[in-house]
C-alpha cells in the first residue's frame, strides 16, 4: 500500500472541504495581477490563507501560463516544529489535500537522499505546514506534477544549494522556497523591516538576511547563493504583511512574493 502524508492544517490554515477551497483559491488568483515570463523559482508565504493567500497568489499567477509544462516541483520550507541539521526528506509516496493526492518524485529522492545533509525523517513533515499550505496553490495553477518536498533546518546556504543543483532541471522543473518575513512588530516598524529583506533577497545578498527577518531563512538564502550560480534576477511582485489583509497593525508578520527568471 502506497503512504500517504496526510494534512495537518486543512480546516485550520484554509478550508477543509475541497470546494470552499478551490473557491478561495481561485478568488485570490482572479484578483491579483501578473505580467511577464514564467519564472524558474518562486518565493512566497506559508500563513493562514486569509492572512497570506493574497500575497502567495502573486507569484502562482505567473506560475499559471505553464501549466502542462512544468511536472516536478521542488518545494523547501523552514522548520517550524522539530529541530534537526540539514534538510528533512518524507517517506511518504503522496502528499494529500482536499484537493487531492500529490505524488512525490521518487527518482529525484533518491538522487539527493545520497548527500550527508539530507534525511528522511518524517517527524519533521508530520505537523509541518510550512510546505502543505503551498500545495492548493501549485494544484490549482499546474494541475498534475510531482513533488520533491523538503522541510530545512538547520543548513548553510551551501547545502541547500547542493540539492537545489542536483535538482535544477530544466523548463519542467519548478523552485519553490516557502517564508513569511518579520514577525510580530508594529505594522511601520515591519514595513520598513521587510522592504530591506525584500532588498536584499533582489541584491542575491543572503548574508544580509537573518531568521529575524525571514523564518525561511535557510531556504532562502540557499536559492539566492544558486541564483547568484546561475545569473539569474529576483524580483518583488508584492509585499504587505497581516495588517494590510485580516489583522490588526499593532503586531503583524510580514509577506513577500518574489519570482527569480
Amino acid at each position: 500500500m502506497p503512504s500517504v502524508r496526510n494534512p495537518a492544517v486543512a480546516g485550520l490554515f484554509y478550508p477543509r472541504d475541497p470546494r470552499e477551497l478551490h473557491a478561495m483559491v481561485g478568488e485570490y488568483l482572479s484578483s491579483a495581477q501578473a505580467a511577464g515570463a514564467v519564472p524558474k523559482a518562486i518565493i512566497a508565504p506559508h500563513a493562514g490563507y486569509i492572512y497570506s493567500g493574497p500575497i502567495a497568489a502573486s507569484a502562482y499567477l505567473r506560475i499559471k501560463p505553464a501549466r502542462g509544462r512544468i511536472t516536478r516541483v521542488v518545494l523547501l520550507g523552514p522548520a517550524h516544529r522539530v529541530g534537526f541539521h540539514g534538510l528533512a526528506l518524507s517517506s511518504a509516496d503522496y502528499f494529500l489535500t482536499p484537493l487531492g493526492r500529490v505524488p512525490v518524485d521518487q527518482e529525484a529522492v533518491e538522487k539527493i537522499s545520497r548527500l550527508p545533509q539530507v534525511h528522511e525523517m518524517d517527524a519533521a513533515h508530520a505537523q509541518e505546514h510550512s510546505l502543505e499550505v503551498h500545495l492548493p496553490f501549485l494544484q490549482e495553477v499546474l494541475g498534475e506534477f510531482n513533488l520533491v518536498p523538503l522541510v530545512v533546518g538547520d543548513a548553510e546556504p551551501g547545502e541547500v544549494a547542493e540539492v537545489l543543483e542536483l535538482l535544477w532541471g530544466g523548463p519542467e522543473t519548478l523552485i519553490v522556497i516557502s517564508s513569511d518575513l518579520s514577525h510580530y512588530h508594529d505594522y511601520k516598524t515591519a514595513q520598513k523591516l521587510d522592504r530591506a529583506t525584500s532588498q536584499a533577497i533582489e541584491q542575491l545578498r543572503p548574508e544580509d538576511i537573518q531568521y529575524d527577518h525571514a523564518c525561511g531563512r535557510n531556504p532562502v538564502n540557499g536559492l539566492l547563493h544558486m541564483a547568484r550560480k546561475r545569473g539569474l534576477k529576483a524580483k518583488t511582485v508584492d509585499l504587505r504583511n497581516s495588517g494590510d489583509t485580516a489583522g490588526t497593525q499593532d503586531r503583524v508578520v510580514g509577506y513577500g512574493a518574489y519570482i527569480f527568471e
